[in-house]
């Protein structure tokens, strides 16, 4: 793994909890001590062999609903985390977070662990690519990996969006977040499409469990030229579905 420099007001950071920051990350995107990969040449990706690959194009009028009234399939997410780290892994710009922050997705317990973004957006939703897609990457103390997939459309200006890419320096370095709200990510209807499927970003291991929201947020043109600077193009093509279940919970609660 790379050396890395992490600076914040000029002052060299404690060691020891940027590194637990830094290794924290994992999902669907690389790690921030990844080897770089090329979107223009997926195809010689090595790809863990399954038919259960993300992502996929979600269609409300095509997927079944979520009707069990006698669970609680809510997500509910802990919004405010502290001690982040954004960095730019040369493959996305990321989000590693210090352990401490959760979500109940659907009964379950879940510790966040990093997140970041993709231009375009990687699932197709109703028939409608969006300029950017963020995903939340969850783990279980079992090790279950769940990623919450949320959509931005261009719009008004988002401060959290911001906030984030004000941080970023360059590939190789990392800025400390002392504080940063979740929540301001995040659509205020947490309705969504969930399936089984996999990380889109070698080694595109599977049985990740997908909770993609259909209600998307806004960022400027502005930002999303901001986040271009960097990428352009950070998406993995669209996979079959393959007969897969494809469950909508309609969230009706406040």
């Amino acid at each position: 793994m790379k050396s890395t420099m992490y600076f914040f007001c000029g002052k060299a950071l404690h060691a020891t909890l940027l590194s637990t920051i830094m290794l924290a990350g994992t999902g669907s995107a690389a790690m921030a001590e990844s080897t770089h990969f090329d979107y223009a040449h997926q195809a010689e990706w090595n790809q863990v062999h399954g038919d259960r690959q993300s992502p996929i194009a979600l269609d409300v009028n095509k997927a079944t609903p979520d009707l069990d009234d006698d669970a609680d399939d809510s997500i509910r997410i802990s919004g405010r985390t502290s001690d982040a780290v954004v960095v730019d892994n040369t493959n996305t710009i990321q989000v590693n977070v210090l352990p401490g922050n959760f979500a109940t997705i659907r009964g379950r317990r879940f510790q966040l662990q990093q997140f970041h973004f993709h231009t375009p957006s990687e699932h197709v939703v109703n028939g409608k690519r969006y300029p950017l897609e963020l995903h939340l990457v969850y783990k279980a103390k079992n090790g279950r990996l769940a990623v919450i997939g949320v959509l931005f459309q261009e719009g008004a200006v988002n401060p959290a969006f911001d906030a984030i890419m004000r941080r970023v320096i360059r590939a190789g370095r990392a800025e400390p977040m002392r504080e940063f709200d979740i929540s301001q990510l995040l659509p205020a209807n947490l309705s969504y499409f969930h399936y089984l499927g996999s990380l889109t970003t070698p080694p595109l291991s599977q049985n990740v469990e997908w909770h993609v929201l259909p209600q998307p947020i806004t960022l400027s043109s502005a930002q999303l030229d901001d986040f271009h600077r960097y990428y352009t193009a950070n998406s993995r093509a669209l996979q079959p579905r393959n007969d897969r279940e494809v469950l909508y919970h309609q969230e009706t609660k406040p």
